[in-house]
Formats: structure tokens, sequence, C-alpha cells
């Protein structure tokens, strides 16, 4: 695919930024954060992050031969601007580069004719957007987030990847503070918001549950007026935000009121069998994951593929080929015959439970051993909730249970 060229005019206009330019004509074929892998024909972004400020590269980056860089406007008494103009690099001064690097993405994600697809909630996110992208794989040319670039920064260098050729977009949403997921949305602008659950994760920033589901809604302020919510029937919270909004809706899940549902779920080893149901017709399907939470993550990105007009065949064939996403319900099997699940990307108390009852589905009477970690960002509910954690686990009846992390001792 062929780099879509960003003109020194378009950049100072998206930004709203000031130039310091001895040549107005440049031309850049990218943008980066990043002063170790950056291009000489790039745009260099100066983030001031929590370790490091990216203005304390720009003399690196000049060396490699960059062209023009995005500062902050605050930075100009510390930087010789116009030492820079003279000897061929440009500088664009903006009042937040993070902001102007969603500046940046927004302009990109608007001269592209692209449908977006934007994905949040407090699990199952990367899983669904995974699943998602692969079912719209089977007849769109699509760009998803890659890893989790979810943030204020991930997010735009997702979207500098897109090029005319695309037809979908299938992004990640993430966040620790209300305003977040609308400040992604505004800059993603989507046409499909998909809110998987809505769980006690992030407490420490956002103090409750309702706030939460507060931050998770603000997806929906933000997604096209014309555009459709995909949201969890079976989840009270997410439904709660459905009776707010006046997007059209479309509710996936096993309840009765969804569009899109699960009939017969039956267990097959390290795999699942369902029953796919839309309104015009149904198809089993077989998942490569253990773990009857995963059926949710299906369901929303069988919406997806549902409202972008494909047929079951081809959303079977998405679903089919998914695989799981490293460090999330991976199933490894030693040579002696031993199940070991790695769920250890990150934890919330919602996906501890869905965890320990899927190793309680997998082993059956055979002897289980627990080894868990801590729970993050759970503010002053912490110890609470690593209390309960160890009676989950307790109940679930493990032969031993190993314990590390700040809050073992509420765990035991």
């Amino acid at each position: 695919m062929k780099p879509v060229l960003w003109k020194l005019e378009e950049i100072v206009r998206a930004t709203n930024g000031r130039l310091f330019s001895e040549n107005k004509e440049k031309v850049f074929f990218g943008i980066s954060i990043d002063s170790r892998q950056i291009l000489s024909d790039d745009l260099f972004i100066a983030i001031k992050g929590e370790n490091h400020d990216g203005h304390s590269f720009l003399d690196e980056v000049k060396s490699r031969g960059v062209k023009g860089a995005v500062i902050q406007g605050d930075k100009i008494k510390d930087l010789n601007v116009n030492k820079y103009a003279r000897e061929g690099m440009s500088l664009i001064a903006v009042d937040n580069t993070i902001k102007a690097l969603g500046n940046l993405a927004n302009y990109r994600r608007r001269q592209c004719n692209v449908s977006v697809i934007a994905i949040t909630g407090s699990n199952g996110k990367t899983t669904t957007k995974e699943m998602t992208a692969l079912i719209l794989s089977q007849r769109f040319k699509v760009l998803s987030t890659t890893g989790n670039l979810n943030n204020e920064i991930g997010l735009p260098l997702t979207l500098f990847h897109l090029n005319p050729e695309h037809e979908k977009a299938v992004l990640e949403l993430g966040m620790n503070h209300l305003g977040e997921i609308r400040r992604l949305a505004e800059i993603c602008m989507p046409d499909i918001g998909i809110i998987t659950n809505i769980a006690p994760s992030h407490l420490e920033g956002l103090g409750s549950i309702e706030s939460v589901r507060d931050a998770k809604g603000e997806l929906l302020e933000k997604t096209n007026p014309e555009g459709t919510a995909a949201l969890n029937a079976d989840d009270p919270n997410v439904m709660s935000i459905a009776e707010k909004t006046s997007l059209k809706i479309c509710l996936y899940g096993h309840s009765d009121k969804a569009l899109i549902r699960a009939g017969a779920v039956i267990n097959k080893g390290q795999g699942l069998l369902f029953e796919l149901i839309t309104p015009s017709e149904s198809i089993m399907v077989e998942l490569n994951v253990s773990g009857r939470f995963m059926i949710s993550n299906a369901l929303a990105a069988a919406a997806a593929g549902y409202l972008s007009g494909l047929k079951v065949l081809e959303i079977k064939s998405g679903l089919e080929a998914f695989r799981p996403v490293k460090g999330r319900m991976n199933i490894l099997k030693t040579k002696s015959g031993i199940n070991i699940i790695d769920d250890t990307y990150n934890a919330n108390p919602y996906s501890m439970r869905a965890a320990i009852d899927t190793i309680k589905s997998l082993a059956g009477d055979n002897r289980k051993v627990f080894v868990l970690g801590d729970m993050l960002e759970l503010g002053n509910y912490a110890k609470q909730m690593h209390y309960e954690l160890g009676r989950t686990a307790f109940g679930s009846g493990p032969k031993n249970l190993f314990l590390t992390g700040d809050y073992a001792k509420d765990t035991a």
C-alpha cells in the first residue's frame, strides 16, 4: 500500500499550530513519537510523558535527517526555534502535543472513506476486536488496533496507518478516567459503538461502578448519530446505558431480548460449540477457546458483522479462525498432560471469576492449582475485592493456592 503523504500546510491546519519554517512546501511520509525508530521522512511529535520528554530528543531526530517536528508552545522559550528553521527543520508549536496527535489522527480518519467500529468495555475488548477484524476481513479491507494501542497516544498511531484502500477500521478504546473515551471517540468518529460489559475496573481513578458505566457510555455520545450501538443484553449496567442513548440499538447476548444471540452451547474440551442466531438465519459455530464468557465476545463481533451486511457463513468463518490473544485464556498442554491456563495479561474481579469458572469447567474432578497475583487499580475497594477473590477461589476446590502481590494476605 502506498503511504498517504502529509503536507506541512495540512499539519498546521489540523493542529491549529504556529509554524516556524524556512520551507513551507515540505511533505512527510509518516508520523512518529519515537526518536529511536523515526525515519528521515517522518514528522516527529514531541510527547512529554511520565519518564521522558520528547523535546529533549529534537537534536537527535534532526541528526537522523528528520525535517519537521510538533512541539508544545510553552517550549518555544527553551528552544531556539528560528535556529532549527534556518537549519532546515520546521517546527510547529501547539498548545498540547498529545491533543495535536489526536487532531492529526482525526484529520486522517476524515480523509479516508472508512467505516469505524469502536469497542470498549471492562473485559473482552481485545478479544472482541480480534474477532470482529477476522469477521470483517472475510469481505473487506480492514485496519485494526495492534496490541493494546487503545489510549490517547496509541489510538492515533493506529489511525495513521489508514489509507484509501481500507474499508473498515476496528478500534479498541481503553480508559482509566472520565472523559478519555469521549476524546478517543471524538478522534475516531465511530459508526458502530460496541460496549462489551461493565465491571469493577479502574476504580482507583473512577471511584465507583457507576462512574465506570458513565465512562464507557461516553462512546455512544460521540458515535455517528446515524450509526448503531451494539450492546450486551446480558449486562444490566450496559442496558442502563441503552435506555439513555438516542442511537439505533442492536442487542446481543443470551437474552431473549437480543437480536444477535446464542442458542445451544456445548463444551468441547478446549473449545466451544454454539448456535449463532440472527434475525434471518442461524448456524453452528465452533470456537477454538475455552470459557463460556468468550461466547459474549463472539456475539459482539457477530453483531458488528451483521450490522456490516455479512452473511452468517462469513461470520462463522471469521469466528472459527480466531485464536486466543497472548496472555488471555491461552491453554498450554505439557508433555505430562497438565493444562496450564495463561490469563496473565491483566485482571479485575470479573475476569478473575471468569478464569476460575473456566478452570472448574475444564478440570472437572481433576486436580486444580491456582497461581494468583494482584488485581490493580481498585482503589479503596482493593482489600475487599481480593478477600472476595479468595472466597471464590477457595470455593472452586483447588488442591493448591499460590499467592503473590501486595494483597496476597487479603486473598489468603
